[in-house]
C-alpha cells in the first residue's frame, strides 16, 4: 500500500500523523501557495501536478495504491483532478472533508452560492470588513473599494493590494475566541466576511462575531464529484486498513 495524501489543512495534518505512527507508505503533498508550509512527518513533494494528465503520470510512477484528498473544501479544482484521475486508474479515493459550519439562534449569518458572490452582498455605506477569505479571491473585493479591510494573511503580500483602504495581520491558525474577539474590536470591525470551510482551527471568527453580535456574509462551498466522504482523520485510517489487500 502507498498513499498519497494531499494536503493543507489541519485535517491533513492530523492524517500525517496516524499514517506516520502507523509506519505506512505515504507522501503528503502541498500545493504551494504558502511559503513556508508546515512540516510534516511524511516524505513531502511541493507544487501542482499539471492538471489531470500530470496527477495521472505521477499516480502511475509512484506506485500509488489510495488516494486521501484532505485539501481545503474550497479547493475544489484540485478535488475535481482527483476525482478523475483516481476514476481513470481505478485507485481507491477518500475525501477526508471538514463538516460545514451551521448557524445558531444567536448568529447573523447570510449565505450567498459562491466567493465571486462576496463582493455584491457587503453593505452600500462604507463599512469596516474582517475579510477572513485568504489571499487568492482579494481582487474579487476592488468592486468595493469604499470599506475599509482587515486581511489577516500567512504571508506577506507579494505587491500592491488593489483595495486602497486595508490593514494587514500576518497569523497562521488555529485561531481562538478570544484573541478574535480583541483583534475585531481592535478593528472596529462591522461585518465578517468568510468562506464555510468548516472544522474548528477558523471557526473562532464566527463566535467573537456573535458574542459582538455582528453580521456575517459566508460563501458556501463550490460542488465537487461524489466519493467517498469522511469527517475524521480515524476514520480514513480504518477505510485504508479495511481497502489494503490481505497481507499489507
Amino acid at each position: 500500500m502507498r498513499i498519497l495524501l494531499l494536503g493543507g489543512t489541519t485535517e491533513a495534518s492530523q492524517m500525517a500523523g496516524l499514517l506516520a505512527a502507523a509506519g505506512i507508505d505515504a507522501t503528503f503533498s502541498y500545493a504551494g501557495r504558502t511559503r513556508a508550509p508546515v512540516s510534516q512527518p511524511l516524505p513531502t513533494r511541493v507544487g501542482g501536478f499539471g492538471g489531470v494528465e500530470g496527477l495521472l503520470r505521477y499516480l502511475e510512477g509512484a506506485a500509488i495504491t489510495h488516494v486521501i484528498d484532505a485539501t481545503h473544501p474550497f479547493a475544489a479544482g484540485m478535488t475535481r483532478n482527483a476525482h478523475d484521475a483516481c476514476t481513470q486508474l481505478g485507485l481507491p479515493l477518500a475525501r477526508l472533508e471538514r463538516p460545514a459550519w451551521h448557524p445558531g439562534p444567536e448568529d447573523d449569518w447570510t449565505f450567498v452560492p459562491g466567493v465571486e458572490d462576496l463582493p455584491a452582498a457587503l453593505p452600500e455605506q462604507p463599512a469596516r470588513i474582517f475579510l477572513a477569505i485568504g489571499k487568492q479571491h482579494i481582487g474579487l473585493f476592488a468592486t468595493a473599494p469604499h470599506h475599509h479591510y482587515l486581511l489577516r494573511l500567512v504571508d506577506p503580500p507579494e505587491g500592491a493590494l488593489p483595495l486602497p483602504d486595508t490593514a494587514i495581520v500576518l497569523a497562521r491558525g488555529p485561531f481562538d475566541v478570544a484573541g478574535d474577539r480583541a483583534l475585531m474590536e481592535t478593528h472596529g470591525i462591522t461585518h465578517v466576511v468568510a468562506k464555510n470551510a468548516g472544522g474548528s482551527g477558523a471557526r473562532a471568527k464566527l463566535d467573537a462575531a456573535r458574542a459582538l453580535r455582528l453580521p456575517v456574509i459566508l460563501a458556501q462551498r463550490p460542488e465537487v464529484p461524489g466519493g467517498h466522504v469522511l469527517a475524521q482523520p480515524e476514520a480514513v485510517l480504518s477505510w485504508l486498513r479495511h481497502s489494503a489487500p490481505r497481507g499489507v
